[in-house]
C-alpha cells in the first residue's frame, strides 16, 4: 500500500468532501467575487490575470500565458483578442523571430494593470477575514508543496484511484 492510498483510501469517497472538489469550489469562488470587482473595469477575472502577468514583466506571450494559467490556446487567444479590441495589450512581432509575437500592455492596459492588485488584495482580505496570518502562510506552503512538490500523476489506474 503506497502512501496516497493511505491518506485517500478508495472505499471513504464522498465528492463535497474530496481535497479536489473544495479547492475548485474554492477557486471558483475567488474567482466570481474577482470577477464581481473587475465588472467595474469591464473584465473578467481571466482576463486581469493576464493584465497582470504581463504587467509583471515576466511574460511576454500567449503561449507562456497558456502554460502558467492552465488556459487552453484557443481560449487565451479569444481573451487577447478582446483585450487587444479595447486597447489595452498590443500584439509585436519579436525582432530576432518573426514567427513569435510579444504582448505588451498599451498606456492605457498598464493604467489598468496597475489597478488590479488593490482590487485583488480587496477581494483576499474579505475571502480570508476569518484566518489569521498563520493559517494563510500554512496554506500558501501547502498548496505551494501540491503544486511543485511532487509529478502530476501518470494517469494510470493505480495512481488515480485515491487522488483527488
Amino acid at each position: 500500500m503506497n502512501e496516497i492510498e493511505k491518506i485517500f483510501p478508495s472505499g471513504s469517497w464522498c465528492v463535497e468532501e474530496s481535497v479536489g472538489y473544495l479547492l475548485a469550489r474554492a477557486r471558483t469562488k475567488l474567482a466570481k467575487a474577482v470577477d464581481i470587482e473587475l465588472a467595474q473595469h469591464d473584465i473578467t477575472h481571466a482576463q486581469g490575470s493576464i493584465l497582470l502577468m504581463l504587467n509583471s514583466g515576466n511574460y511576454s506571450t500567449a503561449a507562456e500565458l497558456s502554460r502558467e494559467l492552465y488556459i487552453d490556446s484557443a481560449s487565451i487567444t479569444r481573451m487577447i483578442d478582446r483585450l487587444e479590441k479595447r486597447g489595452v495589450i498590443q500584439r509585436m512581432p519579436r525582432g530576432d523571430d518573426r514567427r513569435v509575437i510579444n504582448l505588451r500592455l498599451t498606456e492605457v492596459g498598464v493604467e489598468l494593470a496597475d489597478k488590479l492588485p488593490d482590487l485583488y488584495v480587496g477581494v483576499l482580505n474579505h475571502s480570508f477575514a476569518e484566518f489569521n496570518g498563520d493559517e494563510v502562510e500554512t496554506l500558501k506552503i501547502l498548496l505551494r508543496k501540491l503544486l511543485y512538490g511532487a509529478a502530476p500523476a501518470t494517469g494510470s489506474k493505480k495512481s488515480t484511484e485515491g487522488s483527488e
